[in-house]
């Protein structure tokens, strides 16, 4: 992947001061946003499966179409940076993203499942144009050695978002649609149907308005650049080492991605799950209020897990979680009522470290190689477009035991943490940063 003029992406340099610490404030609104929209579709699905009668498939395959895009859209956005610069790509990332949005309210009027596909898939090309740049500058601005806790602390922000948006989501899409009021089970007519394609209008409206306003100000924000000499060296450097020597990369990539399938498959199943009546039996709107806990767990998850690895190693961290989220998991799939339901709003205190750390421990030591390191690991992200692969299988055995993939995925973490995060090469090199005004 091409080095990005603006970026980050090759050594460890220190911040230059107050400048970098307001830019990852704004970063932060970023992080928000994002984990913000992403999780809209855990009330979107079961929305969408109520208004155009999906089977679990059909629903988890609109999921599919949104990670598929980090894996088309990860190498053009590199591109697209190295050719128009760090801030004007974070501006155009937020640009594709709200004119996705509006394209939900289209799809909606419609209506048009089609549409909607292609509209998620606008969104999340958006966002990961925004990702290729934004993980690897809050993972390397800063001491090496705290890399980790320091994208936890601001990925924070990013379960803030994924918290806030059920409520956001529950109130204006299921609570203002027939499907998602009725008692589970009922059967719609068509014109309850369309009816309740129109509840999605008004918060992709929000969103799309939310979006533009953002742009504009990272538009007229003095962000910070590491200068081109940082840029120099990595296209110097990077031909004469190689990825693959890289335990730490090989070995993340694949956790990255199967992370992905975990978090992703819990999060857009979490309301069906629920709301069965052998194991919450409420309404789906009721259900996807719960689904808060789940996210907010993720962000106390985060703060908590900020904290330890300020004095405790990183890749210990994952292994204690990734054991907790595999116990809380098997407890989801062989227990029944309420405990299975805290069973798997639990699981996301102990998912919420994972990404943040993993990313780190996999780019750590890769030097000038950092920003090819980083462009394949955030297509990893990718891994969400397998969740299609457990609707499948829940519509085959049953929506419960379909979560024994996600205790499997557990048991890779694991290994990662354990064995595959050691570091066996490292280029890392301490250079100076050079702050300028604009990107």
């Amino acid at each position: 992947m091409p080095q990005v003029p603006g970026s980050i992406g090759s050594v460890s340099p220190q911040p230059a001061g107050a400048s970098y610490r307001s830019a990852l404030t704004l970063l932060a609104s970023l992080f928000f946003m994002w984990g913000f929209i992403t999780v809209i579709n855990g009330t979107l699905l079961p929305h969408l499966r109520s208004v155009f009668d999906l089977s679990y498939f059909q629903a988890t395959l609109i999921e599919g179409v949104w990670f598929i895009a980090y894996f088309f859209a990860s190498i053009p956005s590199a591109k697209l940076i190295e050719r128009i610069g760090y801030q004007k790509s974070l501006v155009t990332g937020l640009g594709i993203m709200a004119a996705g949005a509006l394209g939900m309210t289209v799809a909606a009027s419609l209506p048009s499942y089609g549409v909607t596909l292609a509209m998620l898939f606008v969104i999340a090309s958006g966002i990961t144009l925004l990702q290729v740049a934004a993980n690897p500058y809050v993972a390397v601005v800063g001491p090496a050695e705290t890399a980790s806790s320091r994208l936890n602390l601001v990925q924070a922000m990013n379960s803030a978002g994924t918290m806030l948006a059920p409520l956001f989501g529950s109130f204006l899409i299921l609570g203002r649609s027939k499907g998602g009021t009725a008692a589970h089970g009922t059967v719609l007519t068509e014109a309850e149907r369309l009816a309740d394609a129109q509840s999605v209008v008004l918060p992709y409206a929000i969103v799309a308005a939310v979006l533009v306003v953002l742009a504009i100000i990272i538009a007229r924000f003095p962000l910070p650049t590491m200068g081109s000499a940082t840029s120099r060296v990595a296209k110097e450097d990077r031909h004469n080492h190689s990825l693959w020597k890289h335990r730490n990369l090989v070995w993340g990539i694949p956790a990255i991605f199967i992370y992905l399938v975990a978090e992703i498959g819990v999060g857009n199943l979490f309301v069906n799950f629920v709301s069965q009546p052998d194991i919450g039996d409420m309404t789906t709107e009721r259900a996807g209020q719960y689904l808060t806990l789940l996210w907010g767990g993720m962000m106390v998850g985060r703060f908590i897990g900020s904290a330890i690895m300020q004095k405790v190693d990183a890749a210990k961290v994952l292994a204690g979680f990734s054991i907790g989220a595999f116990v809380v998991m098997l407890g989801a799939v062989f227990l029944d009522g309420p405990v299975a339901m805290w069973s798997l709003i639990l699981v996301g205190l102990f998912h919420s470290i994972m990404f943040p750390t993993i990313f780190t421990l996999a780019i750590k030591g890769l030097g000038p190689l950092t920003e090819e390191g980083s462009g394949l690991l955030i297509m990893a992200i990718a891994g969400g477009a397998l969740v299609p692969l457990q609707g499948k299988i829940a519509d085959t055995i049953g929506l419960q035991p379909s979560f024994l993939i996600t205790v499997a995925c557990e048991v890779y973490i694991l290994f990662y943490a354990l064995w595959g995060s050691k570091v066996t090469v490292s280029l890392d090199q301490p250079v100076e940063a050079e702050a300028a005004p604009r990107a």
